[in-house]
């Protein structure tokens, strides 16, 4: 295909192509992933061309689908499942975190379990309720998973195929607001590490850290803090589990002060482990304390409600202003 302009939808859509292409075994399984195309048509035409054995319409069941795609693991496939939407995967936990993310140890390293786990999450669509979940940091907790997300269309192409390629299980989580972004798609290019972060805008007075759809937020947020005299350097961490300190520690050590962003509740989520850990890391260099940047610890609101709840423009640029005060 070479270099392309893709939306992230379309450029998961291509990569799970390429990969039933080059591997006979990888398999793509889900609820209307296959004559619908899925709710988000990510996977529009693949049952159509590889057929109803590789991309396979299951029942309504997330616990069975992932349950399944465990046995057939075990049996040399590699199961891509495609949880519908991010509060549907709760009656599969279970399944993922007793079974999926153990069994490698279990079996002393014997065992592989090469399955992603694709889950569309966040805000900002008008969905109704379980529609709009942001569960990384309950995957990012349980040993034996990997957990990442991409904010733009060359990184949901080539991490999904890093993904993929991987012998343990990966938890793939997609950024739905940012389905319709595009941008160019090389997918010649040689990636970087599956768990690298990336340093996505330079800056100099403060470092913000973001994965998934609030990278775009944060990029907004330093154009804004760059037209008042602010250089704020912007990290797309990419990955929540394992976490990429060193990339994060090194801005900081420069920038001297931090702040976190994501969707998900501040309380307990992935942010208060960036900060204890730069914290620990960082303590000298730092000037201000980490500030994080999420949604509220409450269920997610009706639709009308969600531009209150969701961490947006204004909430990231309060925070910065906070820390350079110090």
């Amino acid at each position: 295909m070479g270099t392309e302009k893709l939306t992230i939808a379309k450029a998961i859509n291509a990569s799970l192509r390429t990969a039933l292409e080059s591997d006979p075994k990888v398999l793509v399984m889900g609820e209307d992933v296959g004559k619908l195309g899925g709710v988000f048509r990510v996977t529009d035409g693949l049952q159509k061309d590889f057929g109803e054995e590789r991309v396979i319409d299951t029942p309504l069941a997330e616990s069975g689908i992932v349950g399944t795609a465990i046995g057939l693991a075990l049996r040399g496939y590699r199961p891509v499942v495609e949880i519908q939407f991010d509060g549907f995967v709760f009656p599969a936990y279970d399944q993922i975190v007793t079974q999926l993310a153990k069994m490698h140890a279990r079996a002393l390293g014997k065992v592989k379990l090469p399955v992603v786990i694709r889950i569309p999450y966040g805000g900002a669509i008008g969905a109704v309720e379980h529609h709009s979940e942001s569960p990384e940091a309950l995957f990012a907790h349980v040993a034996g998973l990997k957990v990442v997300s991409p904010s733009n269309a060359q990184d949901a192409y080539w991490m999904l195929q890093q993904a993929i390629q991987s012998d343990d299980p990966v938890i793939y989580f997609e950024p739905k607001r940012r389905y319709h972004d595009r941008a160019e798609v090389d997918t010649t290019a040689i990636p970087g590490p599956l768990h690298a972060a990336r340093t996505v805008r330079e800056g100099t007075d403060l470092t913000l850290v973001a994965y998934g759809p609030m990278v775009k937020t944060c990029l907004e947020a330093a154009a804004a803090a760059a037209e008042e005299g602010k250089s704020l350097e912007v990290i797309d961490l990419r990955s929540v589990s394992p976490i990429d300190f060193d990339t994060v520690q090194k801005s900081v050590e420069k920038t001297r002060r931090l702040v976190v962003v994501h969707e998900a509740p501040v309380f307990f989520g992935s942010g208060a482990e960036i900060a204890a850990r730069i914290t620990e890391r960082c303590f000298y260099h730092l000037e201000a304390p980490v500030l994080r940047v999420g949604g509220y610890h409450a269920p997610y609101p009706p639709s009308r409600l969600e531009d209150e709840y969701l961490p947006g423009l204004d909430r990231v640029l309060d925070s910065v202003d906070r820390a350079l005060a110090y």
